[in-house]
């Protein structure tokens, strides 16, 4: 996924599903391997606080904050890995399948299935593993 958000800019701001109800504050910024692009961010839901990951295209940012264009229960029905890890190849199959989410992509090589574990996903932006 291609997106023109800046995820340095994410961090700490408020995430608001598709009817503009608030869901949480963004944790972090998940960034694809291949393309350094940003790709999911885990987003802080409730007070007995859970990340729900979401997909930051074909989200878009607003002065307030990054607003996901999903309804509230699917968003805090996705899966949770919790922060501070990459991402699997499987992980990141289970949220573009949760979100019904197109897995093919031109830069993707036709060869290696994505959850071959031929290459990782979903690196968490700043770091550098």
């Amino acid at each position: 996924m291609q997106t023109d958000i800046d995820p340095r800019s994410l961090i700490g701001r408020k995430a608001f599903d598709r009817n503009g109800a608030k869901i949480g504050t963004i944790d972090e910024v998940y960034l694809d391997d291949a393309t350094g692009e940003p790709e999911w961010a885990a987003v802080r839901t409730g007070l007995f606080s859970r990340d729900a990951f979401v997909p930051l295209e074909p989200s878009k940012m607003a002065d307030e904050g990054l607003h996901i264009p999903y309804d509230r229960k699917l968003i805090k029905d996705a899966p949770d890995f919790g922060v501070g890890r990459h991402l699997s190849p499987e992980q990141e199959l289970q949220l573009y399948h949760h979100y019904r989410l197109d897995i093919s992509s031109p830069t993707s090589d036709p060869v290696s299935s994505p959850g071959s574990g031929d290459k990782d996903f979903g690196r968490i932006a700043g770091s550098d593993d």
